[in-house]
């Protein structure tokens, strides 16, 4: 017997700023990432494929709502201490080598998330309001991040690319909180 439901409409919201996060971030992965080799990107990958290898052999176990809502948790923390950790310690190999890791991991679940999404939400009218959202989110996400640079460089006179990655980690930051407060809402026990 499933004790929780997936509230609909705080899901929405997290999908749509989950998506949004993805389209203001991805511009910046570029200047992110500059410090590293291309053979990190190999390794990155096989490590990868053999994650996701590894999560699929356990869907028979957490195919559940409560693993579902653990593993999106983790994803989201995992990102948030990657934006922290870049707040405070900004560019170097070390921190482009955490970020690329973080965003790894995460991946390593994507799979996973998509087919217990699927599984947990059932109707095709509730999956495609969540793709729904998602696009909007990252259509949206994409456009204030153009806006974004576009208002440093010439409100604020910043032209340097890691400088303005480094500004936009800000809201990323605030953005990545609304996703954490979403999230949690989405799974709160109903009260009947």
């Amino acid at each position: 017997m499933q004790k929780n439901k997936i509230n609909l409409r705080s899901f929405l919201h997290y999908k749509f700023l989950n998506s949004l996060f993805l389209g203001v971030s991805v511009g910046s992965i570029f200047t992110l990432y500059a410090p590293l080799e291309p053979s990190v990107y190999s390794l990155g990958g096989i490590v990868l494929a053999l994650g996701m290898l590894f999560v699929a052999k356990l869907y028979h176990k957490i195919l559940t709502l409560g693993y579902f809502f653990a593993i999106l948790a983790l994803v989201e923390a995992v990102i948030l201490l990657a934006v922290l950790y870049f707040l405070l310690f900004s560019y170097s190999y070390t921190s482009a080598f955490l970020f690329y890791a973080s965003y790894q991991f995460t991946f390593i679940f994507g799979s996973y998330l998509m087919r217990a999404e699927t599984l947990f939400l059932k109707k095709r009218e509730l999956l495609s309001l969540v793709d729904v959202a998602k696009q909007k989110g990252y259509l949206t996400g994409m456009l204030l991040s153009y806006l974004f640079y576009q208002l440093l460089e010439f409100a604020f006179a910043i032209a340097n690319k890691e400088e303005q990655v480094y500004a936009m980690h800000f809201l990323l930051l605030f953005v990545q909180m609304l996703i954490l407060y979403f999230l949690v809402k989405s799974f709160k026990r109903n009260k009947e």
